[in-house]
Order: C-alpha cells, then sequence, then structure tokens
C-alpha cells in the first residue's frame, strides 16, 4: 500500500459518527490522500485541532459543568502498540493491505509510533491511555518559521515557479494526471497546452486520470472521452482540449469542430467501459474510494507513482511541482532533455491560467491548490 492511500477509506468509521464528526472524518481523508504541500500542512492543524474539539465534547459524559478531559491510565507501550495497529489494520487499511508498528517511544507526553505501511513508514502518534489516535503531527515552531521565509520569498505569480527535473533524457516523458472536471486539473492543462505547441514531437506526452473521480457521472463519461481521442487519434486531443476547456457544455460541438471521428471513438469508449468495468462499477458503487467513484483505467500508473489528486506532474519518472503558467511549465520540462532544443528559447505567457474552464488568468498570489 502506498503513502498516497494510507486513510483513504475510512467507510465504515464515518458511519458510526454523527453528522459534524462526519464531515471532520471526511477532511482526514482528503489530507492523507495530499502530497505535504503547504496547503496540506495547515489543512491538517486544522483537522487536529476540531478533531481534538470534538472528542473532548464527546467524552465530557453529561458533566455539562466539566471543562477538563482527564487522561485515562497509562498502558504499557506493547499493549498500546498492539491497540494501534489492530486499529490501523480493522478500520484504515485497505483490503489486502497490511501495517505493522516498528517502533514505539515516547515524544512530548505521547506515544510515538513508526508505522510501515509497506511502501513507507510514517510516524503517528497516540495518548498514553490509548483512546485517541493522530495520524500526523506537526512541528508548530518548524512550521511557523518556514511558512514566514515562504512568505518573504514567494513571487507575486499565482503558481509556484518553474522546477528543475534531476532526472535527465534525450526526450523527456512528460505524464499529466488531472480529473477531466477538477478546476485545477483544468488550469494545468490550459497552461500546458501551449508549450505542447512549442515542443511538439521533441516530448513524450501522455493525458492521464487519476484513479477516482471528485465530480460524478460527468467526469467518467469526458475521462472515458478524453482517454480514447488520445488512444485513437491522439493529433486531434490538443484541440479538442482547447475547446473543451473554453466550455464543457459543448463538447459534443468540440468534436465536430476538430474532425475527431465518433465513431471510431465511441467504440473505444465502449470497450474501455466495458474492459474496466467503469460506469457499471458506478452505478453499483463497488470500487469506491471514500465517497467518490473509481476510474481504474489508468490505476496501474497512479499506483506506480503514488499519485494523490489532480493535477500531478511526472517527468521522467519524477514527481515534479512546477508553476501551472505556460512559461514555468516549458521551463520545468526543458529541464529535464539532456540537450534542451532551441524550442525552449521560446517566450511563453508567465501569467497563470484561471482555474475551471473558460479564459482568463488567476489572481497573483493565489495558491496552487488540487482536488485531492
Amino acid at each position: 500500500m502506498t503513502v498516497g492511500r494510507y486513510f483513504i477509506i475510512i467507510k465504515e468509521l464515518i458511519k458510526k459518527f454523527n453528522n459534524k464528526q462526519r464531515k471532520n472524518m471526511k477532511k482526514i481523508t482528503s489530507i492523507f490522500k495530499q502530497k505535504k504541500t503547504w496547503t496540506t500542512l495547515l489543512v491538517i492543524v486544522a483537522v487536529l485541532v476540531v478533531l481534538g474539539l470534538i472528542t473532548s465534547s464527546s467524552m465530557r459524559k453529561g458533566d455539562k459543568n466539566s471543562t477538563t478531559l482527564k487522561p485515562g491510565k497509562t498502558i504499557s507501550t506493547d499493549l498500546a502498540k498492539t491497540k494501534a495497529q489492530d486499529f490501523i489494520n480493522n478500520f484504515l487499511m485497505q483490503s489486502g493491505s497490511k501495517a505493522t508498528i516498528k517502533d514505539i517511544t515516547t515524544e512530548y507526553g505521547l506515544y510515538k509510533l513508526s508505522v510501515d505501511i509497506t511502501s513507507d513508514v510514517v510516524e503517528s502518534y497516540m495518548t498514553k491511555d490509548g483512546k485517541l489516535f493522530f495520524p500526523q503531527a506537526l512541528n508548530v515552531e518548524e512550521v511557523t518559521a518556514a511558512k514566514a521565509g515562504a512568505d518573504t520569498a514567494s513571487t507575486p505569480a499565482a503558481a509556484q515557479p518553474s522546477a528543475t527535473v534531476t532526472k535527465k533524457s534525450d526526450k523527456p516523458t512528460v505524464e499529466l494526471f488531472v480529473m477531466s472536471y477538477c478546476p485545477y486539473g483544468t488550469q494545468i492543462e490550459k497552461g500546458i497546452l501551449p508549450v505542447l505547441d512549442t515542443l511538439g514531437n521533441k516530448i513524450d506526452f501522455q493525458l492521464k486520470f487519476c484513479s477516482y473521480a471528485m465530480h460524478g457521472e460527468k467526469e467518467l463519461t469526458e475521462n472515458l472521452l478524453q482517454y480514447c481521442i488520445q488512444k485513437e487519434q491522439p493529433t486531434k486531443l490538443n484541440a479538442y482540449l482547447k475547446c473543451f476547456l473554453e466550455d464543457s457544455s459543448k463538447s459534443d460541438a468540440c468534436l465536430d469542430q476538430v474532425g475527431v471521428n465518433k465513431k471510431t471513438v465511441s467504440s473505444c469508449v465502449s470497450k474501455t467501459d466495458s474492459a474496466f468495468k467503469v460506469m457499471a462499477n458506478f452505478t453499483s458503487k463497488v470500487g469506491y474510494q471514500g465517497s467518490f467513484p473509481g476510474f481504474d483505467v489508468q490505476k496501474a500508473d497512479n499506483d506506480k507513482y503514488n499519485v494523490g489528486g489532480s493535477p500531478t506532474l511526472i517527468i521522467n519518472g519524477q514527481d515534479i511541482q512546477s508553476g501551472r503558467d505556460s512559461a514555468s511549465l516549458l521551463a520545468t520540462i526543458c529541464s529535464a532533455f539532456n540537450n534542451p532544443p532551441k524550442e525552449c528559447s521560446t517566450t511563453l505567457s508567465s501569467a497563470s491560467p484561471s482555474a475551471g474552464f473558460g479564459s482568463g488568468t488567476a489572481p497573483a498570489g493565489s495558491a496552487a491548490a488540487g482536488c485531492e
């Protein structure tokens, strides 16, 4: 099991919570699918605080005047280890995956747990009475200092600056994972299309889709359509995307506008849907990840790269956090060449596209968010 899937499915636990608690559990589920950006860190802090307040309130056992929650009797490290491991495996791991507690120590008055989830080891915490489990903790001083430094060094743009790819090649492989209706997926798509026009066949570009859909049946349908356009008529994909990203309601008109062979693509959609049971699983609610339907067409690639949301940019097999404006994306991709071609000197827009559909640019200073 990968880190990106750790704690995704808490379906049975959610059923046991009241409406207020259920909302907070969904936040926890979302957090453990995210990569550790500053947005993620801040959300984690907020969720842990809220969870603490909810737990405190629920454990007062009717004492309306009580303002103090007293811990229970301290349990041994062996019992804590067993209790935490059983809890994680029974409620938080996917079927077929098993976590083990490799080590347990004491830190800040809590039991610190090194949890091996087969692909990685993560640090979690448990109160010494074994009643509260914390998936992750943050050092407040370190986060505050680092955030202050990031604010000082930040540039007035809506995206992160260009990044450098350390794994070089003569013809870089660029894989962009999105959800077709994710506003942040469409944002980076609008930014990368001019780059694809500029570099052409000097790179190997593949548009891929996350293994779950957060925007319902329409997203599953569109994912299948775009997958098949790329598979059957790859030279039509970019033109179709330019049209679709302007107005998603005109998908069918976009197919006609760019000359997509509807019969060929429709046949591919039908075969792919049948092979991966996309719509059948959606209808029968099989293979859901939390409350979101699965999209298994490129699940193997999702697992390979530990894709945790839309967008995820993989260049030469390396997970890259780049700005979403065309200039930054060009610089980032060009850094993956052994010998960058002359096209890498092309001047492209440094303004980040707006999130969602339509034209325009993102406000200065807005965060590079994602659907996770």
